[in-house]
């Protein structure tokens, strides 16, 4: 990073819980998120959802959270979606950081030994599967992870909110034409 930058940092402690666990790093310069890696091969049959292991702990500082967010590749060519995008992991947690995977492509009944990897290649496995299923294996980068400031509410229970030029209007108000 050059001399000049204003981005905002703040130490994370991190501890291996795995001996395959991968510490997170940030694959370009600028990027807001670095990659969560799976430590271990899990199938995810069609229909189906996995939780997938990275092996790390984290201790965020007060005041942060860690955001799990989808990968855009995995999200743009298969059918694999995180669960609850984003995930939240407090800065009180001390457990595994796990990712939560749904395999939303239907159930087919077609069985075989070829199923799909995380980047939608047909791929051969040692067991029948469903031919929609996904192997996850271990090394693939599932998931992004963004440290984020989380600043706390102070509730005031008030009789009247102000008026703002949306009001009440939600859930597609706005149209989608521009």
């Amino acid at each position: 990073m050059n001399n000049n930058s204003q981005r905002l940092t703040t130490h994370v402690k991190i501890k291996k819980l795995h001996e395959d666990a991968v510490i997170p790093k940030y694959a370009r310069e600028l990027d807001a998120g670095f990659d969560l890696v799976a430590i271990e091969d899990t199938l995810i049959a069609p229909g189906e959802s996995a939780k997938i292991p990275t092996g790390l702990a984290f201790a965020l500082p007060e005041g942060y959270e860690l955001q799990v967010r989808p990968r855009s590749g995995i999200g743009a060519k298969t059918k694999l979606r995180l669960s609850n995008a984003p995930g939240t992991v407090d800065a009180g947690y001390r457990g595994e950081v796990c990712v939560l995977i749904d395999n939303i492509r239907f159930v087919s009944n077609e069985r075989g030994t070829e199923c799909f990897d995380a980047s939608e290649k047909t791929i051969t496995v040692e067991q029948e599967v469903d031919k929609h299923s996904y192997l996850i294996r271990k090394g693939d980068r599932i998931a992004q992870g963004v440290i984020a400031q989380v600043p706390m509410a102070l509730f005031e229970v008030v009789d009247e909110l102000d008026e703002t030029e949306r009001g009440s209007g939600g859930f597609g108000s706005s149209g989608i034409q521009g």
